[in-house]
């Protein structure tokens, strides 16, 4: 079975989660490497998973028509904090 890391770019679903899976690839003429992303939606049961948070995914039997995928396991989660180091529009103004 096959197994790919990614970030997760939306929970907004139920038992959802899309998963965005960056790849490098090889130009056959310029041979220069240039990035690739490839979106796929992935199973989570518990509903654990948040927008941010780094997890792997695997292959499995497809779940409803797009969702071929489920989410084994958490890689890093996005913690509230880092989220809270960006300043927001208001503190900008104000400086």
């Amino acid at each position: 079975m096959r197994k790919l890391k990614g970030t997760i770019v939306s929970d907004k679903m139920q038992k959802t989660v899309v998963v965005k899976v960056d790849r490098l690839k090889l130009h056959p003429k310029y041979r220069k490497y240039f990035k690739m992303s490839t979106k796929f939606k992935a199973h989570d049961e518990k509903g654990e998973y948040k927008t941010g948070d780094e997890v792997i995914i695997q292959e499995t039997k497809p779940v409803s028509k797009e969702k071929r995928w489920s989410v084994v396991e958490l890689v890093r989660r996005t913690s509230e904090a880092e989220e809270s180091e960006i300043p927001q529009k208001e503190e900008l103004s104000k400086t």
